[in-house]
């Protein structure tokens, strides 16, 4: 006789060791994409191994909301190499909106070479039909100055190549005139601080001519103050450029910080235009608790090329969040620091205590306590050291991951958002002024 014995799952845990909440396939996909820059290690996982995970994710979760997601990813949150990995996933499952995805997600040439290395995985295969509607999209958004800038000789997989193996048609003769520039391999040189300065031109005058001109992308201006600090490039003019913010909105918060870091001297221009970005935002309601997690998992870089970690992206968020605030960091304890916004805030968060265990129970529970408080905002990796955390007290509660572990504390009567870019703030706003 045969007998049904039904055998429980084993409750999931954080990397603390913890008990994680339980998350449905779509909500799992999401924590793992949305703070995550693809490939790079983080404190407690691999690269490879987030990316596997995502991969998976993505075949559970019906393909409208993984497209939805991808875009999100990479419209919203800034990030280049996930949404292209969802958009590969796509191509097994979605259909039509494989294509549409694809030739969304796809902003800049070098995305076309990206996104066939992840299809193939390193055997080359027949491309399915939309996959080659998607790619020939994608290849006729883009002009002779963007086809050439990243036209590169030593790209395993080569613009012209793209060309041939979608059969994309161009719109009319100019581009056509362009395409054909492109295969017989005489576009004409963008003008570009790369190839300028590879060329041998003089970098005072380059960098000046390019900031003069305003042919410099904001990213890029950032990346290379100390360049031009060496060059002796007038600081007048630098310091223009960052107050402009030509194309700030597409920077992360945390950039300004690496910038600060590499070029001190404009760190004050950078402040300014860092506490900008909270100008354009409508101020929240009412006085919020912002609780920063300042434990040693937070010190884990963004990249391995970065200097920069997920405490100075975490930190960057609460320095920009707009309205009344109070301020408090938590890893074996709890700090409250000065609510100042800007660099002044980052510095606050980052040097308010020892970096070490992540008491997220014990934190939440001195908030609660206080009381009084319209929201209460966690920013944090999640992995929690101490089991148990209690519900929020105050009428509005956000859990803010800055990682992509597999698994996290913030659900229930917490509103759980990922990713580190000041678009979860906006998210934040917008909802509340939905739901009042």
């Amino acid at each position: 006789m045969k007998t049904n014995v039904h055998v429980k799952t084993p409750a999931p845990l954080t990397h603390g060791g913890v008990r994680a909440a339980r998350i449905s396939p779509e909500a799992q996909l999401r924590r793992s994409v949305l703070a995550t820059l693809l490939w790079e290690d983080q404190f407690y996982e691999d690269g490879q191994t987030i990316a596997g995970r995502i991969q998976m994710l993505a075949q559970q979760v019906a393909p409208a909301k993984v497209a939805a997601l991808a875009v999100e990813a990479r419209e919203q949150q800034h990030l280049r190499h996930v949404p292209l990995l969802l958009a590969r996933a796509l191509a097994r499952t979605g259909g039509a909106l494989a294509g549409d995805t694809i030739a969304r997600v796809i902003q800049r040439p070098d995305e076309l070479g990206e996104f066939l290395s992840l299809y193939w995985d390193g055997k080359r295969t027949p491309l399915a039909k939309q996959v080659k509607r998607g790619l020939a999209l994608a290849f006729g958004k883009f002009d002779a100055y963007q086809l050439a800038k990243w036209n590169r000789a030593d790209a395993a997989i080569k613009l012209r190549d793209v060309l041939f193996l979608t059969h994309a048609k161009p719109k009319d003769e100019s581009q056509a005139a362009v395409w054909k520039q492109l295969v017989d391999g005489t576009l004409p040189a963008p003008d570009t601080w790369e190839v300028a300065l590879s060329g041998g031109a003089d970098k005072h005058a380059t960098w000046t001519r390019l900031l003069t001109e305003g042919k410099l992308g904001y990213l890029a201006l950032l990346r290379n103050l100390r360049n031009m600090e060496q060059a002796g490039v007038d600081k007048a003019l630098v310091r223009q450029a960052i107050l402009a913010r030509k194309g700030a909105d597409k920077v992360l918060p945390f950039r300004f910080i690496a910038a600060a870091k590499a070029a001190p001297s404009f760190e004050p221009a950078l402040d300014q235009a860092l506490i900008a970005s909270i100008a354009s935002a409508r101020p929240f309601t009412g006085t919020t608790a912002l609780l920063v997690d300042v434990s040693g998992s937070m010190d884990a870089k963004l990249s391995v090329k970065s200097d920069l970690t997920r405490m100075d992206a975490a930190a960057a968020l609460a320095a920009v969040f707009p309205g009344e605030t109070e301020v408090f960091t938590f890893s074996s304890r709890v700090v409250q620091v000065p609510a100042r916004k800007g660099m002044a805030g980052v510095e606050a968060i980052i040097r308010s205590q020892p970096h070490s265990n992540t008491a997220l129970a014990e934190a939440v529970g001195v908030i609660n306590a206080k009381g009084g408080y319209d929201r209460l905002v966690v920013i944090t990796d999640e992995q929690a050291t101490t089991g148990g955390i209690p519900e929020p007290v105050a009428p509005k509660a956000y859990m803010i991951n800055v990682a992509s572990h597999q698994n996290g504390v913030g659900y229930g009567r917490w509103t759980h958002l990922d990713g580190f870019s000041e678009n979860v703030l906006r998210w934040m706003a917008e909802l509340e002024q939905l739901t009042g």
